[in-house]
């Protein structure tokens, strides 16, 4: 089962708004097929490790993350195949939540005299597939806020020079947690200060996350880097239902996917800005700020776990912080998280921490 897990974990950031899953086949003793959701999220794991497999999967036993889809979609259910393959037994390690499957693989497997266990590794499993879960039960994407900054919170200096706090070894596994999300967000205010192209860079893959920005009033440079590149990754632009139409035809012209959001006060809705998100097919989302958008989404309680990259530089109370104001009065108001690892990256410490469970 850790294999199936490690195999399922390639498709993440790649498969929605299908689960990242992996299936091994073992027969004798022996893996006689493997395989992980694909691009887009077809073929599904079973599909392509009974492939493999072939006539080595009658009596075998399989291991899979998640429940095998019980459903007829673009392609026909997994239980089913696994039925027809003539496997003994199906290890899960969680069931799928989706109402369409919801223990309906299971059954099926079960009903075709199959052996069925679940549980096995669940929780990681659970994490794994964290976005696919929150889509279905939470009507959102898991969203992960990275914070860069320096040791005293700082993500730029009083002029707003930020490049670079932190070093590139840094930067570079950032650039690998991007290419496991399925998109990279940012607000406006982001957009207009540092152009930035928010790809994934130097790690060998032409496979490109989608691009969010959220704006208000879609009062972004038309000339930028985001907007250059718009058919060639995808870029998706969260705005209010008080944006200029000849911005919006502008944006769409260009390429991008534009999506109305309601507004809270002055800014969007950052819980309907998620829902919108998970409409779209979204499943986990790598916030890379702003200031303000990081507040909004710690305020609104949106936040699923915190990246932090911390350098060893302090820039003093001048600087820009790297959440905005919250508005709190008590301590017990304040967000707490969990941590779970922490390491040195380069010359910088990586500390990564989950919403803290009561």
């Amino acid at each position: 089962m850790a294999l199936a897990l490690s195999l399922g974990r390639r498709g993440q950031g790649r498969v929605w708004p299908n689960p990242a899953v992996g299936c091994v086949i073992v027969k004798k003793g022996r893996i006689v097929g493997r395989g992980w959701t694909q691009p887009g999220g077809r073929p599904h794991a079973e599909t392509l490790a009974l492939a493999q497999a072939g006539a080595e999967a009658r009596g075998a036993d399989v291991f899979v993350s998640l429940e095998p889809c019980a459903h007829h979609g673009k392609t026909p259910p997994c239980a089913k195949a696994l039925i027809e393959a003539g496997v003994a037994r199906v290890f899960m390690a969680t069931e799928d939540p989706d109402p369409r499957v919801s223990g309906a693989g299971a059954r099926m497997l079960s009903d075709a005299g199959i052996e069925v266990q679940t549980g096995l590794a669940e929780a990681q499993a659970y994490h794994d597939n964290a976005g696919f879960f929150a889509r279905i039960d939470l009507d959102r994407p898991f969203v992960t806020l990275k914070l860069a900054s320096s040791f005293d919170g700082r993500i730029a200096t009083a002029t707003g020079e930020s490049k670079w706090i932190t070093g590139s070894a840094a930067r570079r596994a950032v650039h690998a947690l991007r290419a496991r999300h399925d998109a990279v967000m940012i607000g406006g205010g982001t957009a207009r200060k540092d152009d930035p192209a928010l790809t994934v860079r130097d790690l060998g893959t032409s496979w490109q996350p989608a691009r969010v920005v959220i704006s208000r009033r879609l009062d972004l440079p038309l000339l930028g880097v985001i907007a250059r590149t718009a058919k060639e990754t995808p870029v998706i632009l969260c705005h209010g239902h008080d944006a200029d139409p000849h911005l919006i035809q502008t944006w769409r012209d260009l390429g991008a996917d534009l999506l109305a959001c309601q507004s809270a006060g002055s800014q969007l809705d950052p819980a309907d800005v998620l829902r919108q998100l998970a409409g779209y097919g979204l499943t986990r989302v790598f916030c890379e700020g702003g200031s303000a958008l990081a507040a909004s989404l710690l305020e609104a309680d949106l936040v699923d776990e915190l990246v932090g990259f911390t350098a060893g530089v302090a820039i003093g109370a001048e600087g820009l912080p790297s959440i905005g104001a919250l508005g709190l009065g008590r301590l017990e108001e304040a967000p707490r998280y969990a941590l779970q690892r922490s390491h040195p990256v380069g010359g910088d410490v990586l500390h990564v921490w989950a919403r803290a469970r009561a």
